[in-house]
Protein backbone atom coordinates (compact mmCIF):
# COMPACT_ATOMS: atom_id res chain seq x y z
CA UNK A 1 0.00 0.00 0.00
CA UNK A 2 1.32 3.80 -0.67
CA UNK A 3 0.06 6.52 0.12
CA UNK A 4 -0.38 8.89 -3.08
CA UNK A 5 -0.31 12.68 -3.62
CA UNK A 6 -1.87 15.26 -5.31
CA UNK A 7 -2.60 18.80 -4.65
CA UNK A 8 -5.76 20.95 -5.23
CA UNK A 9 -4.75 22.50 -8.87
CA UNK A 10 -3.44 26.05 -8.94
CA UNK A 11 0.62 26.51 -9.15
CA UNK A 12 2.45 30.21 -10.20
CA UNK A 13 2.67 30.73 -13.53
CA UNK A 14 6.08 31.69 -15.36
CA UNK A 15 6.92 34.94 -15.65
CA UNK A 16 7.34 34.78 -19.47
CA UNK A 17 3.39 33.62 -19.57
CA UNK A 18 2.20 36.42 -16.74
CA UNK A 19 4.08 38.71 -19.47
CA UNK A 20 1.84 37.82 -22.39
CA UNK A 21 -1.30 37.76 -20.01
CA UNK A 22 -0.47 40.87 -18.43
CA UNK A 23 0.02 42.25 -22.27
CA UNK A 24 -3.04 41.42 -23.30
CA UNK A 25 -5.40 42.42 -20.35
CA UNK A 26 -3.51 46.18 -20.90
CA UNK A 27 -4.81 45.77 -24.67
CA UNK A 28 -1.70 45.79 -26.32
CA UNK A 29 -1.54 43.26 -29.44
CA UNK A 30 -0.79 39.69 -28.70
CA UNK A 31 -0.91 37.13 -31.27
CA UNK A 32 -3.18 34.27 -30.15
CA UNK A 33 -0.85 31.75 -31.69
CA UNK A 34 1.97 32.90 -29.29
CA UNK A 35 -0.04 32.98 -26.34
CA UNK A 36 -1.15 30.13 -26.94
CA UNK A 37 2.41 28.20 -27.67
CA UNK A 38 3.43 30.08 -23.99
CA UNK A 39 0.58 28.35 -22.47
CA UNK A 40 1.25 24.93 -23.79
CA UNK A 41 5.06 25.16 -22.92
CA UNK A 42 3.99 26.05 -19.39
CA UNK A 43 1.83 23.20 -19.01
CA UNK A 44 4.62 21.09 -19.83
CA UNK A 45 6.78 22.55 -18.16
CA UNK A 46 4.85 22.55 -14.87
CA UNK A 47 4.04 18.68 -15.25
CA UNK A 48 7.06 17.97 -15.60
CA UNK A 49 8.40 20.15 -12.40
CA UNK A 50 4.82 18.51 -10.02
CA UNK A 51 6.04 14.78 -11.59
CA UNK A 52 10.17 15.68 -10.48
CA UNK A 53 8.79 17.01 -6.99
CA UNK A 54 6.44 13.84 -5.86
CA UNK A 55 3.48 14.58 -6.90
CA UNK A 56 1.67 11.47 -8.10
CA UNK A 57 -2.18 13.00 -9.21
CA UNK A 58 -1.21 16.05 -10.93
CA UNK A 59 -2.73 18.89 -13.12
CA UNK A 60 -1.86 21.54 -15.68
CA UNK A 61 -1.55 24.26 -12.63
CA UNK A 62 -4.42 26.53 -14.39
CA UNK A 63 -2.16 27.99 -16.49
CA UNK A 64 -4.65 28.76 -18.84
CA UNK A 65 -6.97 31.10 -16.45
CA UNK A 66 -6.79 34.00 -15.00
CA UNK A 67 -8.67 32.85 -12.59
CA UNK A 68 -9.84 30.35 -10.93
CA UNK A 69 -13.33 31.67 -10.54
CA UNK A 70 -13.00 34.68 -13.29
CA UNK A 71 -12.03 32.15 -16.08
CA UNK A 72 -16.06 31.33 -16.08
CA UNK A 73 -17.09 34.76 -17.64
CA UNK A 74 -14.98 33.13 -20.89
CA UNK A 75 -16.80 30.46 -20.96
CA UNK A 76 -20.86 31.28 -19.83
CA UNK A 77 -22.56 32.86 -21.98
CA UNK A 78 -25.42 35.54 -20.25
CA UNK A 79 -22.77 36.96 -17.60
CA UNK A 80 -21.02 40.44 -17.57
CA UNK A 81 -18.75 41.74 -14.90
CA UNK A 82 -19.62 44.93 -12.94
CA UNK A 83 -17.17 46.89 -11.04
CA UNK A 84 -18.84 47.77 -6.96
CA UNK A 85 -21.97 45.21 -7.79
CA UNK A 86 -22.75 42.56 -5.01
CA UNK A 87 -19.95 39.43 -4.83
CA UNK A 88 -20.10 35.81 -4.00
CA UNK A 89 -17.35 36.37 -1.82
CA UNK A 90 -17.89 38.02 1.78
CA UNK A 91 -14.72 38.37 4.69
CA UNK A 92 -17.19 40.97 5.95
CA UNK A 93 -17.00 39.64 9.70
CA UNK A 94 -12.68 39.15 9.89
CA UNK A 95 -12.24 42.28 8.38
CA UNK A 96 -14.50 43.88 10.83
CA UNK A 97 -12.66 42.06 13.68
CA UNK A 98 -9.22 42.51 11.98
CA UNK A 99 -9.72 45.87 9.98
CA UNK A 100 -5.97 46.69 9.56
CA UNK A 101 -4.23 43.72 8.85
CA UNK A 102 -6.76 43.10 6.36
CA UNK A 103 -6.57 46.19 4.65
CA UNK A 104 -2.45 45.54 4.36
CA UNK A 105 -3.29 41.87 3.28
CA UNK A 106 -5.85 42.47 0.20
CA UNK A 107 -3.06 45.08 -0.94
CA UNK A 108 -0.50 43.10 -0.65
CA UNK A 109 -1.21 39.39 -1.34
CA UNK A 110 -4.32 38.13 -2.09
CA UNK A 111 -5.25 40.79 -4.63
CA UNK A 112 -1.70 42.06 -4.97
CA UNK A 113 -0.02 41.85 -7.77
CA UNK A 114 -3.09 39.97 -9.51
CA UNK A 115 -2.66 40.33 -13.80
CA UNK A 116 -6.16 40.77 -14.01
CA UNK A 117 -8.78 42.97 -12.11
CA UNK A 118 -10.75 40.94 -9.82
CA UNK A 119 -14.36 42.10 -10.36
CA UNK A 120 -17.99 41.17 -9.70
CA UNK A 121 -19.73 38.84 -11.86
CA UNK A 122 -23.63 39.20 -13.00
CA UNK A 123 -25.94 37.31 -14.48
CA UNK A 124 -28.30 39.54 -17.17
CA UNK A 125 -29.07 36.90 -19.54
CA UNK A 126 -30.16 33.28 -20.45
CA UNK A 127 -26.68 31.31 -19.45
CA UNK A 128 -25.47 29.08 -22.06
CA UNK A 129 -22.23 27.13 -22.38
CA UNK A 130 -19.29 28.92 -24.99
CA UNK A 131 -16.28 27.66 -23.51
CA UNK A 132 -15.63 25.03 -25.66
CA UNK A 133 -12.72 25.68 -27.57
CA UNK A 134 -11.00 27.40 -24.70
CA UNK A 135 -11.75 24.00 -22.25
CA UNK A 136 -10.62 22.03 -25.42
CA UNK A 137 -7.12 23.84 -25.48
CA UNK A 138 -6.82 23.50 -21.88
CA UNK A 139 -7.43 19.44 -22.14
CA UNK A 140 -5.34 18.94 -24.83
CA UNK A 141 -2.79 20.97 -23.33
CA UNK A 142 -2.51 18.61 -20.17
CA UNK A 143 -3.02 15.40 -22.17
CA UNK A 144 -0.38 16.11 -23.89
CA UNK A 145 1.96 16.54 -20.99
CA UNK A 146 0.58 13.47 -18.78
CA UNK A 147 -1.86 10.43 -19.08
CA UNK A 148 -5.19 11.59 -18.51
CA UNK A 149 -5.82 8.53 -15.75
CA UNK A 150 -2.97 10.50 -13.95
CA UNK A 151 -4.24 14.13 -13.78
CA UNK A 152 -7.31 16.02 -12.69
CA UNK A 153 -8.95 19.73 -14.10
CA UNK A 154 -10.69 21.82 -11.55
CA UNK A 155 -13.41 23.24 -12.47
CA UNK A 156 -15.80 26.09 -10.85
CA UNK A 157 -18.73 24.86 -8.50
CA UNK A 158 -22.26 26.38 -9.49
CA UNK A 159 -22.24 28.31 -6.28
CA UNK A 160 -19.27 30.14 -7.41
CA UNK A 161 -20.67 32.04 -10.74
CA UNK A 162 -21.43 35.24 -10.13
CA UNK A 163 -24.63 37.03 -8.42
CA UNK A 164 -28.43 36.52 -10.47
CA UNK A 165 -30.13 39.58 -11.99
CA UNK A 166 -32.09 37.38 -14.17
CA UNK A 167 -33.55 34.48 -12.79
CA UNK A 168 -36.63 34.14 -10.83
CA UNK A 169 -34.94 32.57 -7.64
CA UNK A 170 -31.54 31.59 -7.02
CA UNK A 171 -32.58 28.02 -6.89
CA UNK A 172 -33.88 28.77 -10.51
CA UNK A 173 -30.57 30.48 -11.31
CA UNK A 174 -27.43 28.24 -9.78
CA UNK A 175 -29.59 24.89 -11.57
CA UNK A 176 -29.20 27.41 -14.64
CA UNK A 177 -25.07 27.57 -13.88
CA UNK A 178 -25.10 23.69 -13.02
CA UNK A 179 -27.08 22.88 -16.31
CA UNK A 180 -23.94 25.18 -17.94
CA UNK A 181 -21.26 23.74 -16.49
CA UNK A 182 -22.46 20.21 -16.73
CA UNK A 183 -21.03 21.07 -20.21
CA UNK A 184 -17.43 21.38 -19.01
CA UNK A 185 -17.63 18.53 -16.57
CA UNK A 186 -18.65 15.95 -19.11
CA UNK A 187 -16.02 17.50 -21.56
CA UNK A 188 -13.74 17.10 -18.79
CA UNK A 189 -13.99 13.59 -18.19
CA UNK A 190 -15.34 12.53 -21.31
CA UNK A 191 -11.61 13.44 -22.40
CA UNK A 192 -10.25 10.58 -19.53
CA UNK A 193 -9.22 13.14 -16.95
CA UNK A 194 -10.57 13.19 -13.20
CA UNK A 195 -12.90 16.14 -12.46
CA UNK A 196 -11.95 18.72 -9.88
CA UNK A 197 -15.30 20.52 -8.49
CA UNK A 198 -13.68 23.94 -6.70
CA UNK A 199 -16.43 24.82 -4.38
CA UNK A 200 -14.93 27.11 -1.22
CA UNK A 201 -18.34 29.30 -1.44
CA UNK A 202 -20.27 26.23 0.95
CA UNK A 203 -17.91 26.88 3.50
CA UNK A 204 -18.11 30.45 2.83
CA UNK A 205 -22.08 30.98 3.68
CA UNK A 206 -20.88 29.65 7.16
CA UNK A 207 -18.25 31.58 7.88
CA UNK A 208 -18.98 34.88 6.74
CA UNK A 209 -22.30 36.06 5.66
CA UNK A 210 -24.52 36.91 8.26
CA UNK A 211 -27.32 34.65 7.61
CA UNK A 212 -29.46 32.79 10.11
CA UNK A 213 -28.88 29.37 10.71
CA UNK A 214 -32.08 28.00 8.78
CA UNK A 215 -31.15 30.58 5.86
CA UNK A 216 -27.32 28.84 6.09
CA UNK A 217 -28.69 25.21 5.95
CA UNK A 218 -31.32 26.28 2.80
CA UNK A 219 -28.35 27.77 0.89
CA UNK A 220 -25.86 25.17 1.56
CA UNK A 221 -28.42 22.01 0.67
CA UNK A 222 -28.93 24.37 -2.75
CA UNK A 223 -25.24 24.50 -3.34
CA UNK A 224 -24.89 20.72 -3.14
CA UNK A 225 -28.30 19.91 -5.12
CA UNK A 226 -26.93 22.43 -8.13
CA UNK A 227 -23.83 20.38 -7.79
CA UNK A 228 -25.00 17.05 -7.94
CA UNK A 229 -27.49 18.28 -11.11
CA UNK A 230 -24.31 19.67 -12.81
CA UNK A 231 -22.44 16.12 -12.12
CA UNK A 232 -25.95 14.11 -13.25
CA UNK A 233 -24.50 11.29 -15.75
CA UNK A 234 -21.03 11.50 -14.62
CA UNK A 235 -19.49 8.25 -12.68
CA UNK A 236 -18.58 9.13 -9.35
CA UNK A 237 -15.59 7.74 -9.30
CA UNK A 238 -14.39 10.28 -11.70
CA UNK A 239 -15.37 13.31 -9.51
CA UNK A 240 -12.73 15.05 -6.97
CA UNK A 241 -15.03 17.51 -4.84
CA UNK A 242 -12.60 20.34 -2.85
CA UNK A 243 -14.03 22.84 -0.74
CA UNK A 244 -11.70 25.75 1.64
CA UNK A 245 -12.41 28.44 3.25
CA UNK A 246 -11.62 31.76 1.05
CA UNK A 247 -8.93 33.24 2.63
CA UNK A 248 -5.14 32.31 2.30
CA UNK A 249 -3.03 33.45 5.11
CA UNK A 250 -5.07 35.44 8.35
CA UNK A 251 -6.34 35.24 11.27
CA UNK A 252 -9.10 32.86 10.28
CA UNK A 253 -11.13 32.75 13.70
CA UNK A 254 -14.81 32.40 11.91
CA UNK A 255 -13.32 29.59 9.44
CA UNK A 256 -16.42 27.57 10.23
CA UNK A 257 -15.77 24.09 11.91
CA UNK A 258 -15.81 21.46 9.61
CA UNK A 259 -18.28 19.34 11.51
CA UNK A 260 -20.68 21.91 10.63
CA UNK A 261 -20.67 21.19 6.74
CA UNK A 262 -19.23 17.61 6.83
CA UNK A 263 -22.69 16.33 6.43
CA UNK A 264 -23.10 18.75 3.21
CA UNK A 265 -19.91 17.55 2.04
CA UNK A 266 -20.40 13.90 1.89
CA UNK A 267 -23.50 14.56 0.12
CA UNK A 268 -21.99 15.64 -3.17
CA UNK A 269 -21.73 13.24 -5.74
CA UNK A 270 -17.77 12.75 -5.80
CA UNK A 271 -16.15 9.71 -4.82
CA UNK A 272 -12.63 12.48 -3.48
CA UNK A 273 -13.10 15.10 -0.76
CA UNK A 274 -9.91 17.84 -0.59
CA UNK A 275 -10.37 20.07 2.45
CA UNK A 276 -7.96 21.94 5.01
CA UNK A 277 -6.44 19.79 7.29
CA UNK A 278 -2.53 21.56 7.48
CA UNK A 279 -3.23 25.25 8.76
CA UNK A 280 -3.29 25.68 12.12
CA UNK A 281 -7.40 26.27 12.76
CA UNK A 282 -7.91 22.95 11.31
CA UNK A 283 -5.36 20.34 11.69
CA UNK A 284 -7.56 18.99 14.99
CA UNK A 285 -10.20 18.54 12.63
CA UNK A 286 -9.11 15.24 12.05
CA UNK A 287 -10.91 14.20 14.85
CA UNK A 288 -14.26 14.74 13.24
CA UNK A 289 -13.69 11.16 11.44
CA UNK A 290 -13.73 9.50 15.09
CA UNK A 291 -17.74 9.73 14.79
CA UNK A 292 -18.10 10.68 11.49
CA UNK A 293 -18.47 7.14 9.19
CA UNK A 294 -16.77 7.81 5.55
CA UNK A 295 -18.72 5.20 3.27
CA UNK A 296 -16.92 2.54 2.43
CA UNK A 297 -16.16 3.75 -1.56
CA UNK A 298 -14.92 7.33 -0.38
CA UNK A 299 -11.62 8.79 -0.14
CA UNK A 300 -10.38 11.40 1.52
CA UNK A 301 -7.50 13.78 0.96
CA UNK A 302 -6.77 16.25 3.68
CA UNK A 303 -4.09 19.55 2.91
CA UNK A 304 -1.00 18.00 4.75
CA UNK A 305 1.18 21.35 3.21
CA UNK A 306 -0.80 24.80 3.57
CA UNK A 307 -0.80 27.38 1.24
CA UNK A 308 -1.40 29.72 3.79
CA UNK A 309 2.44 29.98 5.02
CA UNK A 310 6.02 29.98 3.74
CA UNK A 311 7.00 27.31 6.19
CA UNK A 312 7.91 23.87 4.70
CA UNK A 313 6.26 21.15 6.79
CA UNK A 314 8.59 18.84 8.01
CA UNK A 315 8.12 15.38 6.21
CA UNK A 316 7.75 13.70 9.80
CA UNK A 317 4.48 15.70 10.80
CA UNK A 318 3.00 15.04 7.33
CA UNK A 319 3.58 11.37 8.11
CA UNK A 320 2.45 11.93 11.13
CA UNK A 321 -0.97 13.87 9.83
CA UNK A 322 -1.47 11.12 7.53
CA UNK A 323 -1.14 8.29 9.62
CA UNK A 324 -4.18 9.85 11.75
CA UNK A 325 -6.39 9.54 8.97
CA UNK A 326 -5.16 6.25 7.89
CA UNK A 327 -5.61 4.96 11.60
CA UNK A 328 -9.23 6.37 11.22
CA UNK A 329 -10.65 5.85 7.90
CA UNK A 330 -8.18 3.10 6.65
CA UNK A 331 -4.83 3.76 5.10
CA UNK A 332 -6.45 2.79 0.92
CA UNK A 333 -8.86 5.87 1.32
CA UNK A 334 -6.48 8.20 2.11
CA UNK A 335 -4.03 10.63 -0.43
CA UNK A 336 -2.40 13.48 0.55
CA UNK A 337 -3.08 16.87 -1.01
CA UNK A 338 -2.38 20.85 -0.39
CA UNK A 339 -5.16 22.87 1.89
CA UNK A 340 -5.92 24.92 -1.28
CA UNK A 341 -4.28 26.39 -4.19
CA UNK A 342 -0.94 27.93 -4.03
CA UNK A 343 -1.80 30.38 -7.39
CA UNK A 344 -5.67 31.17 -7.12
CA UNK A 345 -4.94 34.43 -9.72
CA UNK A 346 -2.40 34.68 -12.17
CA UNK A 347 -0.53 36.86 -9.92
CA UNK A 348 3.57 38.25 -10.43
CA UNK A 349 3.32 38.14 -6.41
CA UNK A 350 2.09 34.57 -5.12
CA UNK A 351 1.58 34.36 -1.12
CA UNK A 352 3.77 31.33 -1.14
CA UNK A 353 7.28 31.90 -2.89
CA UNK A 354 7.38 29.08 -5.85
CA UNK A 355 10.54 27.88 -4.54
CA UNK A 356 9.17 27.35 -1.10
CA UNK A 357 5.90 25.60 -2.85
CA UNK A 358 8.15 23.44 -4.40
CA UNK A 359 9.65 22.25 -1.08
CA UNK A 360 6.51 21.95 0.18
CA UNK A 361 6.13 19.49 -2.05
CA UNK A 362 9.24 17.60 -1.64
CA UNK A 363 8.29 16.88 2.24
CA UNK A 364 5.26 16.34 0.91
CA UNK A 365 6.24 13.18 -1.14
CA UNK A 366 8.37 11.95 1.51
CA UNK A 367 6.02 12.24 4.49
CA UNK A 368 3.88 10.68 2.21
CA UNK A 369 6.62 7.82 1.56
CA UNK A 370 7.18 7.81 5.46
CA UNK A 371 3.73 7.40 5.92
CA UNK A 372 3.29 4.45 3.89
CA UNK A 373 6.25 2.57 5.45
CA UNK A 374 5.14 2.29 8.90
CA UNK A 375 1.69 1.86 8.08
CA UNK A 376 2.41 -1.55 5.55
CA UNK A 377 4.97 -2.38 8.75
CA UNK A 378 1.94 -2.86 11.12
CA UNK A 379 -0.51 -4.90 8.82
Amino acid sequence: MTIRTTHVGSLPRPKPLLDLLAARQRGDDVADDVLADATRTAVADVVAAQREHGVDVVTDGEMGKLGFFSYVTERLGGLERRPGAETVYSFAAEQEAFPDYYERYFAQAMMGGTVGTIEPVVCTGPLVYQGQAALQRDLDNLAAAVDPSEAFVPSIAPSGVGVNEYYGSEEEYYFAVADAMNVEYRAIVDAGFTLQVDDPFLTEIYSFHQYDQPTRERRGRMYVEAINHALRGIPTEKVRFHTCYSINEGPRVFDVPLADVIDLVLAVDARYYSFEAANARHEHEYHLWETVTLPDDKVLIPGVITHASNIVEHPELIAERLERFARLVGPERVMAGADCGFSSQASFVPEVDPTVMWAKFDAMAAGARLASSRLNAVR
